[in-house]
């Protein structure tokens, strides 16, 4: 049976928020901090502006994870753990990598669990956001 999935593969994703995208997600989401939305509150911190929320960033680089093993097959995240590093500024691009690191076959699960490590990162190449995760990528669910 050929693998889904190998350690050492790589994907990558860019994301782009503007203020109107940062203050609707902050609003879906259910985040009121002004930081999202008040540019004179906002402008007046330590962040001398919008900042998105880490959600928004988060679910981005989740959701990047889903898109990219269910080409395969199907896809399962199990666990996931993030660290919020930096602010995420309006139109700003970000560059998401994630990198296999561990796979392991489950033939109960018709499928393998795949470890992953990753990060986000700014213009300037700060890490604005890392995580690891754990997903099954399997034939079918």
């Amino acid at each position: 049976m050929e693998d889904l999935v190998h350690v050492g593969e790589r994907f990558t994703d860019e994301a782009r928020f503007s203020k109107e995208e940062i203050a609707e997600f902050a609003r879906l989401a259910g985040d009121f901090n002004p930081l999202h939305h008040d540019e004179e509150f906002a402008r007046a911190t330590r962040f001398r502006g919008i900042i998105a929320c880490g959600p928004q960033t988060a679910s981005r680089f989740l959701g990047m994870t889903a898109t990219h093993f269910s080409k395969r097959g199907a896809s399962l995240g199990l666990e996931f753990t993030l660290r919020f590093l930096g602010p995420v500024r309006p139109g700003e691009r970000l560059e998401m990598v994630w990198d296999v690191v561990d796979v392991t076959h489950k033939p109960k699960l018709n499928g393998e669990i795949v470890k992953l490590e990753g990060r986000v990162t700014n213009p300037a190449g700060e890490a604005v956001l890392t995580g690891t995760g754990t997903v099954l990528v399997a034939r079918s669910l």
